[in-house]
């Protein structure tokens, strides 16, 4: 398949570019994975979408503040944004400025801090914070919450709260898991009374999510590594659930990335590492019965693992429909369920 097979039209003012006063608030787009029946309602309305034999499965990573400004010694403005945290002192990182900045060269942070670029490799930069605190602590005293690109503002401290979920645990990501930004612990605890069961992966979401596939040919794309993490609890539940004729119901397509990923031997096991799986049209599912998730970019990665697991003309047909009646779009959008 072409790259601009997954091309949409989106009215710009679809683009939602602030969250919703309550995160349960926002819309819910259902859609039959096999009729492709469309039905519009509200997120606070799935828990009627849900059984107790159904598992959910959340990304419980945390977004960091990610975003750093600075300056190089000529006085040149730089923007830095963590891809990822080595060490306490170590970190890969994009750097935007007028000119990439040498091995060897400081760029000064803001009070009165710095980092020393030490290398390049492909596209990030390896850089050494001089402080003594951990690269975490210095990001929260100077880091901006890394708002993605089509949010067209500078962020806020509702931010800080907003683009995070509110089970978020473990820190490393660069972008929030949205679907499950709709959460609130009053329909958590709800979902809890009715008997749902819940469980967790871990997936550091990267920039890369945000991306564009450069290649005419889907196929020819490389996919950008994410670090995850799926625990023996996690597969002791899904397996559960497979036994008491549950559905699996992965909570945004980072989720789905971790399962599928901890699945490439044909069964689900624990694990952890790096992923570059690259789902397309075609792939086999092997664990994800059902899903949750915003609406995406044209022409990304995410929009081809959603027309992966529901059929390419139904997915398109839903994404016309939410265009039609106004739905919100990207992370602080609305949500479509899939089942």
């Amino acid at each position: 398949m072409k790259t601009n097979d997954f091309n949409y039209f989106l009215p710009p003012e679809l683009i939602a570019q602030q969250p919703l006063p309550e995160r349960a608030q926002s819309r819910l787009l259902c859609m039959g994975r096999q009729s492709g029946c469309l039905t519009d309602t509200l997120f606070r309305e799935f828990i009627d979408l849900v059984n107790e034999r159904d598992l959910l499965v959340f990304n419980d990573t945390k977004v960091i503040p990610a975003r750093l400004y600075g300056r190089k010694a000529s006085g040149g403005k730089v923007e830095m944004l963590i891809e990822r945290v080595i060490d306490d002192q170590h970190a890969l990182t994009h750097i935007k400025a007028s000119k990439a900045p040498k091995s060897g060269s400081f760029i000064e942070l803001e009070q009165n801090l710095s980092c020393e670029v030490l290398a390049r490799q492909d596209d990030l930069f390896y850089v050494h914070f001089h402080t003594q605190q951990s690269v975490y602590e210095l990001l929260n005293t100077i880091g901006h919450i890394p708002l993605p690109p089509y949010i067209q503002r500078e962020d806020t401290d509702f931010d800080s709260q907003r683009y995070q979920t509110v089970f978020a645990k473990n820190l490393g990501a660069v972008a929030a898991p949205t679907a499950g930004l709709h959460f609130d612990d009053k329909l958590l605890n709800q979902l809890e009374a009715k008997g749902v069961s819940k469980a967790f992966v871990t997936l550091h979401v990267g920039s890369g999510t945000f991306q564009p596939v450069r290649v005419t040919q889907i196929a020819e794309h490389r996919m950008h590594k994410e670090y995850y993490v799926v625990s023996d609890d996690t597969v002791a539940l899904v397996n559960q659930t497979r036994a008491n004729g549950g559905r699996v119901i992965a909570i945004g397509t980072t989720s789905v990335r971790a399962l599928e990923s901890a699945s490439v031997s044909g069964t689900l096991q624990a694990g952890m590492g790096d992923t570059e799986l690259f789902i397309t049209p075609g792939y086999q599912f092997k664990v994800v019965d059902g899903l949750l998730t915003n609406f995406h970019l044209p022409e990304s990665t995410l929009l081809m693992l959603v027309s992966a697991f529901a059929s390419f003309e139904t997915v398109k047909a839903a994404y016309q429909h939410a265009i039609t009646e106004r739905y919100r779009f990207f992370s602080y959008g609305d949500a479509m369920f899939i089942s």
